[in-house]
């Protein structure tokens, strides 16, 4: 299926709730991140922290179209793709 701006419009109107979360861990360092499709949007929660005391860190932001494209092309088995090519 090719994502393009249409297709990606679709999928995320169609899966509106779905979420996945993941984990990073590496030396002194750990990542999370929620990835939750609301209003035709992906939205994205980063949080984590490194090795030193007072680096903990959080944020928030809506994917752009790129994150959006890798977001939909890694999940796409898991998610409603009725009606698309």
């Amino acid at each position: 299926m090719r994502l393009t701006r249409k297709v990606i419009q679709e999928l995320l109107n169609q899966n509106e709730g779905f979420e996945r979360n993941t984990k990073f861990s590496g030396r002194n360092f750990t990542e999370y991140r929620r990835y939750r499709i609301t209003g035709g949007e992906l939205h994205i929660r980063v949080s984590g922290k490194t090795s030193w005391a007072d680096s903990r860190f959080s944020d928030n932001y809506v994917a752009s179209v790129d994150q959006t494209r890798r977001f939909l092309r890694e999940y796409l088995e898991e998610l409603n793709t009725d009606g698309l090519q």
